[in-house]
C-alpha cells in the first residue's frame, strides 16, 4: 500500500517519527496497533490485534470492531480534555488523517517541534556552542566595567572634575549591574531567556555609544547606569543558561568557562583601552565597545536559542493546541489515548495540553516582589550565603581595587606610560585564563580518583587551597611595590591574587546552585548584588583615599603596610567563611 504524499509528515517532526517501518504516510503504528504476521495467533485473548488494515480501522475514522474507539460523530460532540504535558510525554497519534467526506480538504501540516527539545537533550556541540556565545558577551560586559578607568584622566581635564568625581561612573555602572537582575529574572522565567538578552543587548550597544556621544559628566553617569542595567544580563543570567542545559554534576567546565571569561574581560579592558586612550581619546574607548559588542549581540539575535525548559515546554503546548485547532476547522477530530477505565485499551479523546508551571506561575507583580525580597532574606537569614557572599564580595573589591592601584604603582614607581602601566592587566588575564585551564582538569583529575563526593562541599575541596592565593598575592604585591625591585615582580604578585579571586568566583557560584536548588537564583542574586555593591562600588571611595594619601603612604615606608593590611583582613574573611560553612 503506497503512503499518501499529501499527508506525509516532516522527518525532523516529534509526530512524524516513524518507529516502524511498516508504518504508512511518515505516522508511526503504535505496538499494539501492529498488523501480525502470519506466524503470530489471531485469537481474540492473543496480544495480536486481528488482521485488520490500520489504515481502514484506524484512520478512516469508521467505529472500530473492538470499540475501543468512540465514532467521529461522538467525538466531535465531546468536550475538550486537558492534560499536561512534559518533555517526556509521548504524544499520541490522529484518530484520522484521511479525508471523510468527498469534498474535505486534507489535514493541516503537524508543527516542527525539533525546535522545542529539552535543553538537557541537546547536542553536545550546540550545547558548547551556546557556553561560547555566553562567554563572548560574559567578557565584553566585563570588558566595559575595567575599561572606563584609562580615560578618567581626560574626562578631568574636559569637565573639570576631580578624579574621584569621574570615577563615580563606575560606581553608577555597578549600582546598574546589581540592581537589574531582581528585575529581569522574573521576566526571563516568563518570556525565556532569548527576549531578556535582546533586548538587554540593544540597551547595552545604544547607552556605550551614548557615552562617548554625552558632551556633560551628568549624561556619563546617567549612561553608564543604563550601561549596567543591560550588562547585567550578560554577567548574571549566564549562570542560569548554564543551568539550562547542564545537569549539576556537569556544570563545573561551563561554569569555570563563564567564570574566567569575567577575569579576562575585567583585566582585558584597561589594557587595550589605555592603549586607546593614549594614542586617541577617551571617547574611543566607547566607540570601540560599541562597535564589538553591536556584533556580538547582532550575533545573538542569529545563533542564540531559547535555554529556559520550561518556557520550551509551553511553548510546544500552545504549538501542539493550534495545531489541534486547526485539525478540528478541518473537520478532523480525536487523538487515540490511553483509556483509564479500560487499561490496555485506547480511546479517541478532543485533547488539550496545559504545563504545570505555568499554572503554578504567579503574576509578575509578585514575581519581582518575591525576587526583590527572597534574595535579601536568605543573605540576613542564612549564614552560608552570608559569609560566601562576604567572600566573594571582598575577592571582587580587590579586582575592582586594581582598577586604579595598578597604574598608580607603576606610574609613579616605574615611570610607565598609561598604556605600559595598563598594558600590565595581561598578568590578570593570564593568569584567568591558566585557573581556568587547571579547575576543568583538577575535578576531572579528582573524580576519577574518587576523590569527590558528589556534594556541595565537595566544590570546596579545592578553593580552600587556592583561595590562600589572593592574601598571599597582596602581600607579595604590597612588599615588591617599591622602584628599586624589577615591576615584573608585583606583576606576578597580581597574578597569583587573581588564581585566588577566580577560586573563590567559581566555588561560591558552583557551591550554592548545588545547595540551594530551587531557590538557588536567589542565592546568587544575594550574593551578586554584594559582590557588586560592595565590591565595585568602593573603588571611587578606595581610589580618593589612595590619592590623598599619595603623596604619603606611597612615597615612604607606610605603602606595603597599606596593601598588607587589606592582605590580613581578606585572609580573615576567608577563614571566617569556610569555618562557618
Amino acid at each position: 500500500m503506497s503512503a499518501n504524499p499529501e499527508i506525509n509528515l516532516p522527518r525532523d517532526s516529534e509526530l512524524g517519527e516513524c518507529a516502524d517501518s511498516r508504518s504508512q504516510a511518515g505516522i508511526s503504528i503504535l505496538p499494539d496497533m501492529r498488523r501480525p504476521s502470519a506466524e503470530e495467533p489471531r485469537d481474540r485473548n492473543s496480544t495480536a490485534e486481528p488482521d485488520h488494515d490500520p489504515e481502514t480501522e484506524y484512520y478512516d475514522g469508521k467505529q472500530s470492531t473492538s470499540s475501543e474507539f468512540i465514532p467521529q460523530e461522538n467525538v466531535q460532540d465531546s468536550e475538550i480534555v486537558w492534560r499536561y504535558l512534559t518533555f517526556d510525554t509521548e504524544l499520541p497519534h490522529a484518530t484520522t488523517i484521511y479525508p471523510t467526506q468527498t469534498d474535505q480538504e486534507a489535514p493541516p501540516e503537524p508543527p516542527n517541534l525539533v525546535k522545542y527539545t529539552n535543553p538537557f537533550d541537546w547536542s553536545e556541540t550546540r550545547k558548547r556552542f551556546t557556553i561560547c556565545v555566553s562567554c563572548i558577551i560574559t567578557a565584553l560586559t566585563a570588558f566595559s566595567a575595567g575599561a572606563y578607568s584609562p580615560g578618567v584622566e581626560q574626562m578631568t581635564q574636559e569637565w573639570g572634575v576631580s578624579s574621584v568625581a569621574a570615577l563615580v561612573g563606575i560606581t553608577t555602572f555597578t549600582t546598574g549591574f546589581a540592581i537589574a537582575p531582581m528585575v529581569l529574572a522574573p521576566f526571563s522565567e516568563i518570556n525565556g531567556r532569548r527576549p531578556v538578552f535582546l533586548a538587554s543587548g540593544i540597551l547595552f550597544v545604544i547607552c556605550q555609544l551614548c557615552s562617548g556621544l554625552t558632551q556633560s559628566y551628568a549624561g556619563m553617569l546617567v549612561a553608564r547606569f543604563f550601561l549596567g542595567v543591560g550588562g547585567s544580563t550578560f554577567s548574571t543570567m549566564v549562570g542560569g543558561v548554564v543551568s539550562d542545559i547542564y545537569h549539576a554534576e556537569d556544570r563545573n567546565t561551563p561554569m569555570a568557562l563563564f567564570s574566567g571569561a569575567a577575569l579576562f574581560g575585567t583585566s582585558w579592558g584597561p589594557l587595550v583601552c589605555g592603549f586607546i586612550a593614549q594614542n586617541t581619546t577617551w571617547r574611543w574607548i566607547f566607540y570601540v565597545q560599541a562597535v564589538s559588542c553591536g556584533a556580538v549581540v547582532v550575533l545573538i539575535c542569529v545563533v542564540f536559542k531559547e535555554t529556559r525548559g520550561s518556557v520550551l515546554l509551553s511553548r510546544k503546548a500552545k504549538a501542539l493546541n493550534k495545531w489541534y485547532e486547526a485539525r478540528e476547522k478541518s473537520g478532523y477530530y480525536g487523538f487515540n489515548v490511553n483509556n483509564t477505565e479500560k487499561p490496555g485499551s485506547l480511546e479517541s479523546l478532543r485533547l488539550r495540553w496545559k504545563v504545570r508551571s505555568d499554572e503554578e506561575r504567579a503574576s509578575l507583580g509578585k514575581m519581582i516582589g518575591v525576587s526583590l525580597y527572597r534574595p535579601f532574606h536568605l543573605l540576613f537569614t542564612e549564614p552560608v550565603v552570608f559569609w560566601f557572599s562576604l567572600w566573594v564580595a571582598f575577592s571582587w573589591a580587590v579586582l575592582y581595587l586594581t582598577l586604579a592601584a595598578i597604574p598608580l604603582v607603576f606610574q609613579s614607581n616605574h615611570g610607565f606610560s598609561l598604556q605600559q602601566a595598563n598594558a600590565v592587566f595581561a598578568s590578570m588575564g593570564i593568569a584567568s585564563i591558566l585557573s581556568t585551564i587547571l579547575s576543568i582538569y583538577q575535578e576531572k583529575i579528582a573524580k576519577k580518583n574518587g576523590k569527590l563526593t558528589g556534594t556541595p562541599e565537595g566544590r570546596l575541596y579545592f578553593a580552600c587551597i587556592e583561595s590562600a592565593c589572593m592574601p598571599i598575592g597582596l602581600f607579595m604585591f604590597g612588599w615588591t611595590s617599591f622602584p628599586e625591585i624589577h615591576w615584573v615582580v608585583p606583576a606576578i604578585a597580581i597574578g597569583i591574587a587573581t588564581v585566588g579571586i577566580f577560586s573563590i568566583y567559581l566555588a561560591t557560584f558552583n557551591f550554592l546552585a548545588d545547595t540551594y536548588h530551587r531557590y538557588a537564583s536567589s542565592a546568587l542574586a544575594a550574593q551578586s548584588f554584594c559582590r557588586n555593591m560592595l565590591g565595585k562600588s568602593s573603588t571611587s571611595i578606595t581610589t580618593g583615599c589612595i590619592l590623598i594619601s599619595s603623596q604619603v603612604a606611597y612615597s615612604h615606608s607606610s605603602r606595603p603596610k597599606c596593601i598588607i593590611s587589606l592582605g590580613m583582613v581578606l585572609r580573615a574573611v576567608c577563614l571566617a567563611g569556610l569555618a562557618r560553612c
